[in-house]
Protein backbone atom coordinates (compact mmCIF):
# COMPACT_ATOMS: atom_id res chain seq x y z
CA UNK A 1 0.00 0.00 0.00
CA UNK A 2 0.89 3.61 -1.01
CA UNK A 3 1.11 6.62 1.71
CA UNK A 4 1.01 10.16 0.23
CA UNK A 5 2.94 12.69 2.60
CA UNK A 6 1.44 15.95 2.30
CA UNK A 7 3.49 18.98 3.41
CA UNK A 8 4.50 22.48 3.65
CA UNK A 9 1.39 24.46 2.13
CA UNK A 10 0.24 28.40 2.32
CA UNK A 11 0.58 29.09 6.15
CA UNK A 12 2.86 30.49 8.41
CA UNK A 13 3.10 26.93 9.78
CA UNK A 14 4.76 25.54 6.48
CA UNK A 15 8.16 25.14 8.28
CA UNK A 16 6.92 23.20 11.02
CA UNK A 17 5.18 21.15 8.73
CA UNK A 18 8.21 20.12 7.04
CA UNK A 19 10.00 19.39 10.67
CA UNK A 20 6.74 16.55 11.31
CA UNK A 21 6.53 15.13 8.23
CA UNK A 22 10.15 13.89 8.35
CA UNK A 23 9.61 12.72 12.12
CA UNK A 24 6.59 10.84 10.38
CA UNK A 25 8.91 9.27 7.73
CA UNK A 26 11.02 8.19 9.91
CA UNK A 27 8.37 6.55 11.76
CA UNK A 28 6.53 4.22 8.88
CA UNK A 29 6.81 0.54 8.21
CA UNK A 30 8.21 0.60 5.42
CA UNK A 31 7.57 -3.09 4.93
CA UNK A 32 4.15 -2.39 4.78
CA UNK A 33 3.74 0.83 3.25
CA UNK A 34 5.77 3.01 -0.07
CA UNK A 35 5.44 6.65 0.88
CA UNK A 36 5.29 9.18 -1.70
CA UNK A 37 5.97 12.50 -1.41
CA UNK A 38 3.90 15.69 -2.47
CA UNK A 39 4.86 19.39 -1.26
CA UNK A 40 2.81 22.22 -1.26
CA UNK A 41 4.98 25.33 -1.32
CA UNK A 42 4.28 28.66 0.24
CA UNK A 43 2.98 29.67 -2.93
CA UNK A 44 0.08 26.74 -3.59
CA UNK A 45 2.20 24.52 -6.27
CA UNK A 46 1.63 21.01 -5.53
CA UNK A 47 5.26 19.05 -6.36
CA UNK A 48 5.36 15.21 -6.50
CA UNK A 49 9.27 13.97 -5.28
CA UNK A 50 10.61 10.35 -4.71
CA UNK A 51 9.01 7.46 -3.95
CA UNK A 52 10.10 6.22 -0.97
CA UNK A 53 10.74 2.53 -0.03
CA UNK A 54 13.19 3.04 2.97
CA UNK A 55 13.77 5.66 5.66
CA UNK A 56 15.52 8.82 4.45
CA UNK A 57 19.11 9.51 4.83
CA UNK A 58 18.35 12.87 5.66
CA UNK A 59 15.66 15.34 5.62
CA UNK A 60 16.69 17.12 2.62
CA UNK A 61 14.86 15.01 0.43
CA UNK A 62 11.96 16.85 1.84
CA UNK A 63 13.78 19.99 0.54
CA UNK A 64 12.42 19.35 -3.32
CA UNK A 65 13.11 21.72 -6.15
CA UNK A 66 11.24 21.64 -8.88
CA UNK A 67 10.41 21.82 -12.76
CA UNK A 68 7.03 22.01 -14.91
CA UNK A 69 8.19 18.53 -16.74
CA UNK A 70 10.10 16.99 -13.73
CA UNK A 71 13.14 16.36 -15.56
CA UNK A 72 16.43 17.00 -14.13
CA UNK A 73 18.59 19.68 -15.84
CA UNK A 74 22.55 19.66 -16.58
CA UNK A 75 22.93 20.92 -13.09
CA UNK A 76 20.88 18.45 -11.46
CA UNK A 77 18.73 20.87 -10.07
CA UNK A 78 15.04 19.50 -10.57
CA UNK A 79 13.95 16.45 -7.86
CA UNK A 80 9.97 17.72 -8.50
CA UNK A 81 7.46 17.80 -10.58
CA UNK A 82 4.31 20.31 -10.49
CA UNK A 83 1.27 18.63 -10.67
CA UNK A 84 -2.25 19.02 -10.32
CA UNK A 85 -4.25 18.51 -7.09
CA UNK A 86 -6.08 15.89 -8.21
CA UNK A 87 -3.13 13.86 -9.68
CA UNK A 88 -2.72 12.48 -6.22
CA UNK A 89 -5.66 10.65 -6.52
CA UNK A 90 -4.91 6.82 -6.88
CA UNK A 91 -5.93 3.46 -5.59
CA UNK A 92 -4.96 1.72 -2.47
CA UNK A 93 -3.59 4.99 -1.38
CA UNK A 94 -4.14 6.86 2.27
CA UNK A 95 -3.14 10.66 2.22
CA UNK A 96 -1.41 11.86 5.60
CA UNK A 97 -1.99 15.35 5.22
CA UNK A 98 0.82 16.92 7.70
CA UNK A 99 -0.41 20.03 7.59
CA UNK A 100 -0.91 23.19 10.10
CA UNK A 101 -2.83 25.84 10.16
CA UNK A 102 -5.27 27.07 7.34
CA UNK A 103 -5.53 25.44 4.06
CA UNK A 104 -4.34 22.28 5.78
CA UNK A 105 -5.94 21.77 9.14
CA UNK A 106 -8.94 24.01 8.65
CA UNK A 107 -10.81 21.36 6.45
CA UNK A 108 -9.96 22.56 2.87
CA UNK A 109 -7.44 20.22 2.64
CA UNK A 110 -10.32 17.67 4.02
CA UNK A 111 -12.82 18.88 2.02
CA UNK A 112 -11.17 18.38 -1.50
CA UNK A 113 -9.74 14.97 -0.47
CA UNK A 114 -13.37 13.72 0.03
CA UNK A 115 -14.56 15.01 -3.16
CA UNK A 116 -12.01 12.88 -4.23
CA UNK A 117 -12.50 10.39 -3.42
CA UNK A 118 -9.52 9.23 -1.16
CA UNK A 119 -8.77 7.53 2.93
CA UNK A 120 -6.88 10.15 4.77
CA UNK A 121 -5.55 10.39 8.10
CA UNK A 122 -6.99 12.81 11.01
CA UNK A 123 -10.21 14.89 10.91
CA UNK A 124 -12.57 15.31 8.31
CA UNK A 125 -14.08 18.23 7.43
CA UNK A 126 -16.68 19.15 10.29
CA UNK A 127 -14.14 18.60 12.80
CA UNK A 128 -11.11 20.38 11.03
CA UNK A 129 -12.93 23.53 10.64
CA UNK A 130 -14.58 23.77 14.22
CA UNK A 131 -11.41 23.47 15.95
CA UNK A 132 -9.38 25.47 13.98
CA UNK A 133 -11.31 28.50 14.06
CA UNK A 134 -10.77 29.26 17.66
CA UNK A 135 -14.15 31.65 17.74
CA UNK A 136 -16.33 28.48 16.83
CA UNK A 137 -13.97 26.61 19.12
CA UNK A 138 -15.58 28.79 22.26
CA UNK A 139 -19.36 28.70 21.09
CA UNK A 140 -19.41 24.86 20.48
CA UNK A 141 -17.65 24.59 24.36
CA UNK A 142 -20.32 27.03 25.95
CA UNK A 143 -22.99 24.84 24.68
CA UNK A 144 -21.44 21.40 26.44
CA UNK A 145 -20.56 23.39 29.26
CA UNK A 146 -16.99 22.87 29.45
CA UNK A 147 -15.31 25.68 31.22
CA UNK A 148 -12.80 28.28 28.86
CA UNK A 149 -11.83 31.13 29.84
CA UNK A 150 -13.54 34.78 29.27
CA UNK A 151 -13.02 36.12 25.75
CA UNK A 152 -14.23 38.60 23.32
CA UNK A 153 -14.57 37.90 19.79
CA UNK A 154 -13.36 40.85 17.41
CA UNK A 155 -14.16 41.29 13.88
CA UNK A 156 -11.61 43.66 11.90
CA UNK A 157 -14.07 45.20 10.08
CA UNK A 158 -15.65 46.40 13.44
CA UNK A 159 -12.07 47.23 14.67
CA UNK A 160 -11.51 49.43 11.60
CA UNK A 161 -15.07 50.99 11.87
CA UNK A 162 -15.04 51.79 15.45
CA UNK A 163 -11.49 50.94 17.69
CA UNK A 164 -13.17 52.87 20.56
CA UNK A 165 -16.07 50.58 20.93
CA UNK A 166 -13.95 47.25 20.54
CA UNK A 167 -11.87 48.85 23.80
CA UNK A 168 -14.95 49.21 25.68
CA UNK A 169 -16.26 45.29 24.81
CA UNK A 170 -12.70 44.31 25.91
CA UNK A 171 -12.00 46.50 28.45
CA UNK A 172 -15.73 45.93 30.07
CA UNK A 173 -15.63 42.12 30.04
CA UNK A 174 -11.70 41.46 30.54
CA UNK A 175 -9.25 42.52 33.02
CA UNK A 176 -5.39 43.51 31.58
CA UNK A 177 -3.40 41.23 30.64
CA UNK A 178 -5.30 40.22 27.59
CA UNK A 179 -4.01 37.68 24.68
CA UNK A 180 -5.04 38.18 21.78
CA UNK A 181 -5.08 35.98 18.63
CA UNK A 182 -6.11 35.82 15.21
CA UNK A 183 -8.92 32.95 15.08
CA UNK A 184 -7.94 30.67 12.66
CA UNK A 185 -3.67 30.23 13.51
CA UNK A 186 -1.75 27.86 15.27
CA UNK A 187 2.01 27.29 16.93
CA UNK A 188 1.28 30.53 18.81
CA UNK A 189 1.80 32.62 15.29
CA UNK A 190 0.30 35.84 15.46
CA UNK A 191 -0.33 35.61 19.46
CA UNK A 192 0.07 38.88 21.64
CA UNK A 193 0.41 39.51 25.01
CA UNK A 194 -1.11 42.71 26.49
CA UNK A 195 -1.12 45.20 29.32
CA UNK A 196 -2.89 47.74 28.28
CA UNK A 197 -4.99 49.70 25.71
CA UNK A 198 -1.72 50.97 23.33
CA UNK A 199 -0.64 47.27 23.78
CA UNK A 200 -4.25 45.26 23.08
CA UNK A 201 -3.40 47.93 19.45
CA UNK A 202 -0.96 46.51 18.76
CA UNK A 203 -1.81 42.96 19.38
CA UNK A 204 -5.07 43.39 17.07
CA UNK A 205 -2.95 44.75 14.56
CA UNK A 206 -0.56 42.00 14.53
CA UNK A 207 -3.36 39.48 14.85
CA UNK A 208 -5.06 40.71 11.53
CA UNK A 209 -2.10 40.08 9.60
CA UNK A 210 -2.85 36.22 9.84
CA UNK A 211 -7.06 36.32 10.09
CA UNK A 212 -10.18 38.70 9.53
CA UNK A 213 -11.27 37.58 12.85
CA UNK A 214 -9.41 37.99 16.20
CA UNK A 215 -10.02 36.99 19.76
CA UNK A 216 -8.97 38.72 23.04
CA UNK A 217 -8.61 36.34 25.92
CA UNK A 218 -8.19 37.02 29.88
CA UNK A 219 -5.29 36.26 30.48
CA UNK A 220 -4.64 34.22 34.11
CA UNK A 221 -2.00 32.74 36.04
CA UNK A 222 -1.60 28.89 35.33
CA UNK A 223 0.02 25.99 34.31
CA UNK A 224 -0.45 24.49 30.48
CA UNK A 225 -1.51 20.69 30.36
CA UNK A 226 -2.23 19.20 27.50
CA UNK A 227 -4.15 15.72 26.89
CA UNK A 228 -3.79 13.49 23.66
CA UNK A 229 -6.95 11.68 22.25
CA UNK A 230 -6.90 8.86 19.90
CA UNK A 231 -9.72 6.90 17.78
CA UNK A 232 -12.70 7.26 15.95
CA UNK A 233 -15.96 5.94 17.71
CA UNK A 234 -13.93 4.51 20.53
CA UNK A 235 -12.03 7.17 22.00
CA UNK A 236 -8.79 7.18 23.93
CA UNK A 237 -7.07 9.53 26.14
CA UNK A 238 -3.80 10.02 27.61
CA UNK A 239 -2.48 11.20 30.98
CA UNK A 240 -2.00 14.97 31.10
CA UNK A 241 1.30 16.43 30.43
CA UNK A 242 2.62 19.63 31.24
CA UNK A 243 4.33 22.60 29.11
CA UNK A 244 6.66 23.73 31.36
CA UNK A 245 8.23 27.02 30.78
CA UNK A 246 11.42 28.74 30.83
CA UNK A 247 9.38 32.26 29.45
CA UNK A 248 6.74 34.03 30.30
CA UNK A 249 4.79 33.34 27.01
CA UNK A 250 5.41 29.98 25.31
CA UNK A 251 5.13 31.71 21.40
CA UNK A 252 6.59 30.39 17.89
CA UNK A 253 9.94 31.05 19.13
CA UNK A 254 10.13 29.35 22.39
CA UNK A 255 8.65 26.13 20.37
CA UNK A 256 10.17 25.83 17.50
CA UNK A 257 13.62 27.66 17.32
CA UNK A 258 15.09 28.59 20.89
CA UNK A 259 13.11 25.21 22.52
CA UNK A 260 13.49 27.19 25.86
CA UNK A 261 10.46 24.33 27.12
CA UNK A 262 10.68 21.03 29.08
CA UNK A 263 7.57 18.38 28.82
CA UNK A 264 6.26 16.88 32.49
CA UNK A 265 4.79 13.60 31.25
CA UNK A 266 2.92 12.79 33.48
CA UNK A 267 1.85 16.17 34.62
CA UNK A 268 1.80 16.20 38.41
CA UNK A 269 -1.56 17.11 39.19
CA UNK A 270 -4.82 15.57 41.67
CA UNK A 271 -6.51 12.79 40.69
CA UNK A 272 -9.38 14.86 40.49
CA UNK A 273 -7.69 17.31 37.60
CA UNK A 274 -6.06 13.84 35.82
CA UNK A 275 -10.11 12.92 35.62
CA UNK A 276 -11.51 16.15 34.62
CA UNK A 277 -9.03 16.57 31.71
CA UNK A 278 -9.92 13.21 30.60
CA UNK A 279 -13.63 13.65 30.37
CA UNK A 280 -13.39 17.36 29.09
CA UNK A 281 -10.99 16.35 26.31
CA UNK A 282 -13.07 13.37 25.27
CA UNK A 283 -16.25 15.16 25.54
CA UNK A 284 -14.78 18.36 23.52
CA UNK A 285 -13.33 15.56 20.84
CA UNK A 286 -16.43 14.01 20.70
CA UNK A 287 -18.93 17.58 20.28
CA UNK A 288 -16.71 18.42 17.44
CA UNK A 289 -16.62 15.46 15.86
CA UNK A 290 -13.57 14.32 16.00
CA UNK A 291 -11.97 11.25 14.57
CA UNK A 292 -8.43 9.91 14.32
CA UNK A 293 -6.44 12.44 16.84
CA UNK A 294 -6.36 15.81 18.63
CA UNK A 295 -4.61 17.21 21.46
CA UNK A 296 -6.56 19.61 23.74
CA UNK A 297 -4.75 22.01 25.38
CA UNK A 298 -5.86 23.38 29.20
CA UNK A 299 -5.35 25.87 31.87
CA UNK A 300 -4.77 24.59 35.48
CA UNK A 301 -4.85 27.58 37.89
CA UNK A 302 -3.35 27.34 41.44
CA UNK A 303 -6.65 26.92 42.63
CA UNK A 304 -7.34 23.70 40.45
CA UNK A 305 -9.75 24.91 38.12
CA UNK A 306 -9.44 23.74 34.86
CA UNK A 307 -10.69 25.77 31.57
CA UNK A 308 -9.89 24.27 28.14
CA UNK A 309 -8.19 26.62 26.18
CA UNK A 310 -8.18 24.78 22.10
CA UNK A 311 -8.18 21.62 20.33
CA UNK A 312 -6.00 20.50 17.56
CA UNK A 313 -6.85 18.25 15.13
CA UNK A 314 -3.61 18.11 13.60
CA UNK A 315 -0.95 18.48 15.91
CA UNK A 316 3.00 18.50 15.72
CA UNK A 317 4.95 15.77 15.27
CA UNK A 318 8.36 17.23 15.80
CA UNK A 319 10.87 16.23 17.82
CA UNK A 320 10.02 18.50 20.75
CA UNK A 321 5.69 17.39 20.30
CA UNK A 322 3.60 16.93 22.83
CA UNK A 323 1.16 14.37 21.16
CA UNK A 324 3.50 11.79 20.56
CA UNK A 325 5.25 11.44 23.88
CA UNK A 326 1.95 11.13 25.70
CA UNK A 327 1.11 8.31 23.94
CA UNK A 328 4.78 6.64 24.79
CA UNK A 329 4.01 7.61 28.07
CA UNK A 330 0.91 5.33 27.89
CA UNK A 331 2.82 2.62 25.90
CA UNK A 332 2.08 3.48 22.45
CA UNK A 333 5.32 3.99 20.48
CA UNK A 334 5.37 6.15 17.81
CA UNK A 335 5.95 3.80 14.79
CA UNK A 336 2.90 1.87 16.50
CA UNK A 337 0.89 5.22 16.55
CA UNK A 338 1.58 6.28 13.01
CA UNK A 339 0.22 2.69 11.96
CA UNK A 340 -3.01 3.18 14.41
CA UNK A 341 -3.39 6.53 12.93
CA UNK A 342 -3.41 5.25 9.16
CA UNK A 343 -6.18 2.01 10.36
CA UNK A 344 -8.38 5.31 11.62
CA UNK A 345 -7.90 6.79 8.38
CA UNK A 346 -8.60 3.86 6.39
CA UNK A 347 -11.88 2.77 8.86
CA UNK A 348 -13.45 5.86 8.45
CA UNK A 349 -13.43 6.19 4.93
CA UNK A 350 -14.87 2.75 4.72
CA UNK A 351 -17.80 3.52 6.75
CA UNK A 352 -18.47 7.03 4.99
CA UNK A 353 -18.21 4.76 1.45
CA UNK A 354 -21.12 2.68 3.05
CA UNK A 355 -23.28 5.40 3.54
CA UNK A 356 -23.25 5.89 -0.28
CA UNK A 357 -23.59 2.52 -0.92
CA UNK A 358 -27.16 1.91 0.73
Amino acid sequence: MKITLLYGGRSEEHDVSILSAYSVLNAIYYNYYQVQLVFISKEGQWVKGPLLSEKPESKEVLNLTWSDDGEIDKWGEFTGKVIRPCDIQEEDTIVFPVLHGPNGEDGTIQGFLETIGMPYVGAGVLASANAMDKIMTKYLLQTAGIPQVPYVPVLKNNWKENPKKVFEQCEGSLIYPVFVKPANMGSSVGISKAENREELQNALEEAYRYDSRAIVEQGIEAREIEVAVLGNEDVRTTQPGEIVKDVEFYDYNSKYIDNQITMQIPAEVPDEVHQKAQEYAKKAYTLLDGSGLSRCDFFLTSKNELFLNELNTMPGFTQFSMYPLLWENMGLKYSDLIEELIQLGLNRFKQRQSFFER
